[in-house]
């Protein structure tokens, strides 16, 4: 057996050796001694590392163990193993074996190395053998051949982004500019009064309000796929620094095309593995789409909160559904809940941006030490957007009603209907007729006729709401 490497294996517990000493694990773990080690170094958040994450990094070790065995680096029986093994993990199980802390060791070592533990430990017993006979399978010497934490945990991030990008919040997306659309087709001949700088303004319609959110969410999911195909570049194959040391010459195309075909993605090997492996700026530019998104979807929420409140003091022109009592002590309350969850969820994403776009900056040389965050950061900011985004359409946008007699009033009793008046009575003559009916609670109408601006024909010409509101075509 290597002198690095040594077994003792009792009723409960097994020993095993690394270049630092023995440790004892349970026998029942199949990860090792670095990530017995990693867990005692850092007992930080008790955050683990996302499934999708872990997902990911499996999938890596999936296609690099078959290209690995299909170029003679490794034996064919290994390849087997650590495939099967990898495979349990992809269908669910072990998930509770992957325990190193988000904040850990820099680059993301130790969750690397937790990686290639369990699945070199599993590959064993699927042998007959013990686990710790790293000997016969090591999670270094067979498990990692021809990569590095440096080209396997970039490549991890890719591809954990890509999965939770078509898993969660594309469909999410579509489906909030579908319910968007739904409503504002619904709500096209509901004239309302529009508002700027929070005062009244001229007549919009409730449905066109609906159908600027739906394409602001159009051009979203338009931004972010646009930013999501630099992801398709991968820097797997680069090893240590990205010169491919260790690796086989044809490794790196076999992995990205195994890994193409099992997420039917066009992945592909990066022109330079020295840059893919260097620069953070794909995960930089998702996260900023994610950001610009989620300032947007804030909007929208508070929009939708303001045109809801009330019931008897605010706005109240639409009617968000009554999920849940709003009040541990007033009785009869609702509150914009999907909404104000939304904004929080959206928030998170803008500080977690802040967060990757430091980390980014903060690589030096060959590597950024910084991955476990960005990975962890990106990652989680897709899946919660995408959760809350689903749920918000899905619990709330759909049931939306509209409050059409009190849109209406409003939009009758604005002063801002005066704008329409300008180029027929000129603006000073306007504005003067909007400071009386504020002063007097006269009618716009009924100052005109009596100021003999304008005739009754057309007034009733130039103050139609359904004419004023209407977009150009």
């Amino acid at each position: 057996m290597p002198a690095n490497f040594a077994t003792i294996v009792t009723d409960s517990t097994r020993a095993e050796r690394d270049s630092l000493g023995d440790r004892q694990l349970p026998d029942s773990a199949y990860y090792g001694i670095q990530t017995l080690r990693a867990t005692e170094n850092f007992p930080i958040s008790g955050l683990r590392p996302l499934p999708t994450y872990v997902e990911a990094g499996v999938l890596i070790k999936k296609a690099t163990a078959i290209a690995n065995g299909e170029l003679g680096c490794i034996p064919t029986e290994l390849s087997q193993v650590i495939v099967q093994a990898a495979d349990e993990i992809l269908q669910g199980q072990h998930r509770e074996q992957f325990v190193v802390d988000v904040y850990q060791a820099g680059a993301g070592t130790s969750h690397h190395m937790n990686l290639n533990e369990v699945l070199a430990n599993r590959g064993l017993e699927l042998l007959g053998d013990q686990k710790g006979n790293y000997q016969r399978l090591s999670p270094n010497d067979h498990v990692n051949y021809g990569q590095s934490t440096n080209d396997v945990i970039p490549t991890a991030i890719r591809i954990g982004a890509l999965l939770a990008l078509d898993r969660s919040l594309f469909s999410a997306l579509e489906r909030a500019i579908a319910a968007l659309n739904a409503k504002a087709a619904e709500f096209q001949t509901v004239v309302k009064s529009g508002r700027t700088h929070l005062q009244d303004a001229v007549p919009v319609r409730l449905g066109e309000d609906f159908r600027a959110w739906a394409r602001i969410l159009s051009d979203h999911l338009r931004r972010l796929k646009f930013a999501a195909a630099d992801l398709y570049t991968l820097g797997l194959g680069g090893s240590a620094a990205g010169t491919g040391l260790n690796t086989h010459p044809q490794y790196r195309g076999r992995v990205a095309e195994l890994l193409a075909g099992f997420l039917d993605l066009p992945l592909r090997s990066a022109p330079h593995l020295m840059a893919a492996m260097q620069s953070m700026a794909p995960f930089v530019a998702v996260s900023g789409a994610l950001r610009n998104l989620a300032q947007d979807l804030v909007k929208i929420s508070h929009d939708l909160r303001l045109l809801d409140s009330g019931p008897l003091t605010g706005f109240k022109e639409i009617q968000l559904p009554p999920v849940q009592p709003g009040s541990s002590i007033m009785p009869g309350k609702y509150n914009p809940v999907l909404a104000e969850m939304l904004s929080m969820v959206c928030f998170q994403v803008m500080g977690y941006d802040s967060a990757i776009a430091l980390a980014a900056q903060a690589g030096q040389l060959e590597l950024n030490v910084m991955m476990p965050l960005i990975a962890y950061d990106l990652i989680h900011s897709i899946e919660i957007l995408g959760n809350a985004i689903g749920v918000w359409s899905d619990r709330c946008l759909i049931g939306i009603e509209a409050r059409r007699d009190r849109c209406l009033a409003y939009a009758e009793s604005s002063l801002a209907l005066v704008t329409a008046l300008n180029p027929h009575i000129g603006y000073l003559n306007a504005a003067a007729v909007a400071k009386e009916s504020l002063a007097t609670g006269q009618p716009i109408r009924q100052i005109v006729l009596a100021k003999g601006l304008l005739s009754e024909p057309e007034l009733a010409e130039i103050l139609d709401l359904e004419k004023m509101s209407a977009l150009p075509d």
